[in-house]
């Protein structure tokens, strides 16, 4: 098991310690999931997300404003987004395709400018890299070589929460101006950081990268304000679960195509059939038929599903119509400490995807009900 650069302040906060991804992680800490989740809600948690991946992307020559068009154009070989409009101080949510249409991994797209930063996946980080260093390594879109760095001395911490901004502005950073998805650079408790307005739990608050040696500078700075408080992968996950988005290797796997996962959303209108630049991404016949402006059908759809009783409906799950066939199956899982009961995604032939549909799933030889409700279960809170 590799470890964060946190794993000494884990320790020291009474971690409970699980392997994820490669790494010894914490999954919750003292006062546990309910209360974290509950904290990260009202105030503001703070998870050390280290693990993931940070994949820095630029030209070796050039320059920075010519450049920036041309690594865009080379991206866009790769995902089905309108990465050329994407400007300076922004990020966007990216799909890496297959040549079957299915997601190898979801991302985000960071342009700072003389480069990119392309955050991934814990578990799939090292074939991302090798990915995009095949494909844009060497001959490329561009007309001069691509340097890319998967690092392994960076840290990344996600600060979310109502009170995240308030916290940033008492170490000097009034960031009213910052909106949802933009990202700049900064110094916080001494440390040079690059700081995206994000995160993945639906609620507002911002992901803060730097280097390894900051983080527990940066993590401690922020821990000694009251509204913080250290939160794991548990609370991590529902948090998430109630924001009704995805994780990678359960929700969205490379058999799942965007449109199936109901993420069209990500394939940007430049980019679907008659647009600007249609195409020209892996797997792009088959995406592109399943996106507006067409509509080819599918054999799934991912819905959330309101399990009847009190006991969680987890990943894995089989998924029955009213005469027990076999209709879908459950992906992620658990209790919703913010609605307290449980709740569940997971996907389902598209005649039993509509709002209030009503189904079984079959839980250790019981058939328990569960309705198809909408997404997200919790509503965004994000700073638009």
């Amino acid at each position: 098991m590799q470890r964060t650069p946190l794993h000494p302040l884990h320790l020291e906060h009474g971690a409970k310690l699980v392997p994820f991804a490669g790494y010894e992680m914490p999954l919750n800490y003292s006062d546990g999931i309910l209360a974290e989740h509950l904290h990260t809600r009202e105030f503001a948690g703070l998870f050390d997300v280290s693990h993931m991946g940070q994949i820095d992307i630029r030209a070796e020559t050039a320059a920075a404003a010519a450049a920036t068009t041309e690594i865009a154009l080379a991206l866009e070989s790769l995902i089905p987004a309108d990465l050329l409009s994407l400007p300076a101080g922004r990020q966007k949510y990216a799909l890496l395709t297959n040549a079957q249409g299915g997601i190898i991994d979801d991302a985000m797209l960071q342009n700072l400018g003389e480069r990119f930063v392309l955050v991934v996946n814990a578990a799939c980080k090292q074939q991302d890299f090798d990915h995009l260093r095949r494909h844009l390594g060497g001959a490329t879109r561009a007309s001069f070589p691509l340097v890319m760095a998967l690092s392994d001395d960076r840290a990344l911490l996600a600060l979310q929460g109502p009170a995240a901004a308030a916290v940033l502005a008492e170490l000097g950073h009034d960031l009213d101006d910052m909106k949802f998805m933009a990202v700049r650079e900064m110094e916080i408790a001494g440390a040079a950081c690059v700081v995206a307005r994000s995160g993945y739990t639906g609620e507002d608050g911002f992901e803060l990268a730097m280097q390894s040696a900051d983080a527990e500078r940066v993590a401690r700075a922020l821990l000694s304000h009251p509204p913080v408080k250290l939160a794991g992968l548990g609370a991590r996950d529902s948090l998430r679960l109630e924001a009704g988005l995805c994780l990678y290797g359960n929700d969205i796997t490379a058999d799942t195509t965007p449109a199936e996962a109901g993420l069209n959303w990500a394939v940007s209108k430049a980019r679907r059939a008659g647009g600007e630049r249609a195409g020209g991404f892996p797997g792009d016949h088959i995406v592109l038929a399943q996106t507006p402006p067409n509509a080819a059908p599918v054999e799934r759809l991912r819905v959330g599903l309101l399990p009847g009783g009190r006991a969680p409906v987890r990943a894995g799950a089989p998924l029955l119509d009213a005469d027990s066939n076999a209709v879908g199956e459950v992906t992620s899982g658990g209790f919703a400490p913010s609605l307290g009961c449980p709740l569940s995604m997971g996907y389902v032939q598209p005649q039993h995807a509509d709002v209030g549909a009503e189904l079984h799933a079959k839980v250790r030889n019981k058939r328990l009900p569960v309705t198809v409700t909408a997404l997200p279960f919790v509503a965004s809170n994000f700073y638009r």
